[in-house]
């Protein structure tokens, strides 16, 4: 291994950098050749790259493991000090030394004895040499830069373990009206690591290039109110070129759409799970423009259950049964089961029209059309799955349905019917006009993805309904190819328990001790872009997005697209779907909810 480590130091350096070494084999007491480490060749007189190391090693007694037979590696130091003064060894391989023992005592925990940069002579005793000395950690020291070189610091270590605490949950408050949960506008940090392909160009490119939901107006103002951070430093220029482990923030006024103000009912609880009856437009976890409207959130801030572990998860417009596990252990276990296909699974829906009275069995494969925009189809190239159903009632107009899927595929159910010709009757997706006359039935669309997307975005739009598919007009405007950072100008947050989740972001709780606590500048309603971009340079001020006081509610940001919109709050009922998870059953649980009230046999719409 430190062989290895002296011989990848000398193929960096220069063809003849030449060393006086001890011959192999000798000993210290018969000093001899010299070795070029530059070449990989072997002349007369010279050894490889690889031998010379292991010689070295050899001579100084410092085995592979970085532990000699004389006192490891602090003993070692000394020897090849001395060794150094006898064989005239020059003020290059003197660095040579010291880069190998540093490499040598890292290994061992153990603090290095330099050899000095000017003159070769034995050194007498140093202090450093004592027991307490060599145990301590070398303090960390930062690479000494070129000139006009920027300093990256290393990545930090991410948190292990529940990403969401009491310090996120406080960000803001709850309000209702109308029948909707809404959460007041908060100042939130989007947090990203400089993704390969930025790497060499500059932030300003970035922004225009791959963020284009907002003006390069907006992020020179950004800028200038010491809302962009890089490395925890301020910007103060976007063409600052960005390198491998910058690590970026962007603080934003947050808003986030209304859900129904229907209240979460708890199931069951006892010391290793928690079961709830999710109601419908809730998504489960942080995603998209939800981060506080959210299961999790909603648990952690009024029931104050945390650090919950997601066992599976509903769309965001499915109501019903949910598990949480309250441990590592117990979620590891149910996933196993869920791995196994030993839990059993059973929804209820509505669907159009007068549904087969027979069992239906439908194994047609589901391809995702977007995940930006949560679409997915029945097409040959999708993921097998298999749905069974079988019709509960009938009356006249529309069928209540039993549900049992078998695999676990993004939409499955919602598509499956929509192929067999029955969409549920209030499906935002899959019974909308976008789909063509026959609405997918069996397959049949008549559209390029692309079209088919782009009527399917048209129509709602043309509804001012576009909150009910959890995306807005700036997420649209976002490149496609930004689409792994999840939101425009954002990173998107890490996603609790999702091992199949790839993200750049820091764990939620980690701590950053080395950030710079510069507060967020809250500007005037009286100030624009363009005075921020040329006239203004903003100090710091009172940051403010903590409030819960009905202000806050009220607060305006002059940078925030959102503040300057006005949107159609959603109805109530355009925020239910009828499809209900009734029933999670495993090997050693069973829970159901109350049938709906939609799925009542008399109901009537």
């Amino acid at each position: 291994m430190y062989a290895s480590a002296v011989s990848s130091f000398l193929r960096r350096q220069p063809r003849g950098f030449g060393v006086k070494t001890p011959g192999i084999g000798e000993g210290e007491k018969n000093g001899g050749g010299w070795a070029r480490s530059g070449g990989r060749g072997r002349g007369p007189g010279e050894m490889g790259v690889a031998r010379w190391a292991g010689a070295w090693l050899r001579v100084m007694g410092v085995n592979e493991r970085g532990r000699g037979p004389e006192g490891g590696v602090a003993r070692a130091s000394h020897r090849l000090q001395r060794l150094a003064a006898r064989c005239g060894v020059t003020r290059r391989a003197g660095a040579l030394c010291a880069a190998w023992l540093r490499v040598a005592a890292r290994g061992r925990g153990q603090r290095p004895l330099l050899l000095p940069r000017r003159g070769m002579a034995e050194p007498g005793p140093q202090s450093g040499a004592s027991g307490e000395e060599e145990a301590a950690a070398p303090a960390p020291k930062k690479r000494r830069l070129a000139a006009g070189e920027r300093y990256v610091p290393p990545p930090r270590k991410l948190k292990a373990g529940v990403s969401f605490s009491a310090e996120h949950f406080a960000e803001t408050s709850y309000y209702f009206e109308g029948g909707l949960r809404k959460v007041r506008p908060y100042y939130y940090d989007f947090r990203t690591y400089c993704k390969g392909r930025w790497v060499g160009r500059s932030l300003l490119h970035v922004f225009s290039t791959e963020f284009r939901a907002q003006p390069l107006a907006f992020y020179r103002a950004a800028a200038r109110a010491g809302r962009l951070r890089l490395n925890e430093e301020p910007v103060r220029d976007l063409d600052v070129v960005l390198k491998n482990n910058d690590f970026l923030r962007n603080t934003v006024h947050r808003h986030e759409p209304p859900v129904t103000a229907q209240p979460i009912q708890i199931l069951a609880e006892d010391d290793e799970v928690v079961v709830v009856d999710k109601p419908s437009s809730l998504p489960v976890h942080p995603c998209g423009r939800f981060r506080h409207n959210t299961v999790i959130f909603i648990l952690g801030k009024e029931h104050n259950l945390k650090e919950l572990h997601t066992i599976h998860r509903l769309d965001r417009m499915t109501s019903g049964v949910l598990m949480f596990a309250k441990t590592v252990e117990v979620s590891k276990r149910i996933d196993e089961q869920v791995r196994e296909r030993q839990l059993e699974k059973e929804y209820v829906c509505r669907v159009v029209g007068e549904f087969p009275e027979h069992e239906v069995v439908c194994e047609e494969p589901i391809l995702v059309v977007s995940y930006k925009v949560g679409v997915c189809r029945v097409d040959p190239k999708g993921k097998p799955c298999k749905t069974i159903f079988q019709r509960l009632s009938y009356n006249g107009k529309t069928s209540v349905v039993k549900c049992l899927p078998r695999t676990g595929r993004t939409h499955q159910i919602r598509v499956h019917l929509q192929y067999l010709g029955h969409p549920i009757v209030n499906d935002p997706i899959y019974n909308m006009e976008a789909w063509g006359p026959e609405k997918g039935k069996g397959g049949k669309i008549g559209k390029t993805d692309e079209e088919l997307l782009k009527a399917l975005v048209e129509e709602h739009r043309s509804k001012q309904s576009l909150d009910v598919l959890g995306i807005s007009e700036e997420d649209l405007n976002t490149n496609a190819e930004n689409q792994d950072s999840g939101n425009s100008s954002e990173c998107t947050e890490s996603v609790q328990a999702d091992p199949t989740n790839e993200n750049s972001c820091p764990a939620e709780g980690t701590k950053d001790p080395e950030r710079n606590e510069t507060p967020v500048c809250t500007l005037g309603p009286d100030t624009n872009l363009e005075t921020l971009e040329k006239n203004t340079e903003l100090g710091s001020c009172e940051n403010n997005g903590g409030q819960t006081g009905e202000n806050c509610s009220e607060e305006k940001d002059p940078l925030c697209v959102e503040c300057k919109i006005s949107r159609r709050d959603p109805s109530p009922k355009e925020l239910v779907m009828y499809l209900h998870a009734l029933r999670y059953k495993g090997a050693e649980f069973d829970y159901c909810s109350k049938m709906p009230e939609w799925a009542m046999e008399d109901w009537e719409e």
